[in-house]
């Protein structure tokens, strides 16, 4: 056993874990974190992905020991109805999710992209979107929901409203 100190969505804990123990299923036992999905275990879906240090990581592939004093967010850090990111209310109202398995990790990927690109006041193009979202995979749907919330939280972001 190994003794590591996460902080996740604001709380710090110390806890003993096997090395080869995955910070996904840390997340979900050790904090509750039901947002934190498994769906392929491989890294290839996409639906474990939190923030380590603010940058987007599969946690179906990372070991908890590889964390070790990190700042992890995950999906629940973006807030309830009160405190809800544009993307969030753009998943909603563009109908970017239908069975939502996989939003969470379609969420903490593109983000930090909806933000960058409001910070920069650019607004990319379809292919730039669906490109900084090739590491996720929805099974329910063809994704133009999600390009459109994506577009749509963007656009909000610039103050010029969606032009879908």
């Amino acid at each position: 056993m190994i003794e590591i100190t996460l902080e996740v969505n604001g709380v710090t804990k110390t806890l003993s874990v096997e090395p080869r123990r995955l910070l996904a299923d840390v997340l979900r036992q050790e904090f509750n974190l039901c947002g934190v999905h498994i769906g392929c275990a491989h890294g290839a879906c996409g639906c474990c992905t939190v923030h380590q240090d603010g940058t987007p990581r599969l946690s179906c592939l990372t070991f908890a020991v590889q964390c070790d004093g990190a700042s992890i967010r995950t999906v629940e850090s973006l807030g309830g109805p009160t405190a809800e990111h544009s993307l969030q209310q753009a998943f909603r109202s563009e109908h970017g999710l239908q069975c939502g398995y996989c939003t969470p990790g379609f969420l903490m990927t593109l983000v930090p992209f909806v933000d960058e690109m409001v910070e920069i006041g650019r607004r990319p193009d379809d292919e730039e979107i669906r490109e900084a979202m090739s590491g996720n995979i929805c099974r329910c749907t063809g994704y133009h929901g999600i390009v459109a919330a994506v577009r749509k939280a963007i656009d909000d972001g610039l103050g010029e409203g969606s032009v879908a």
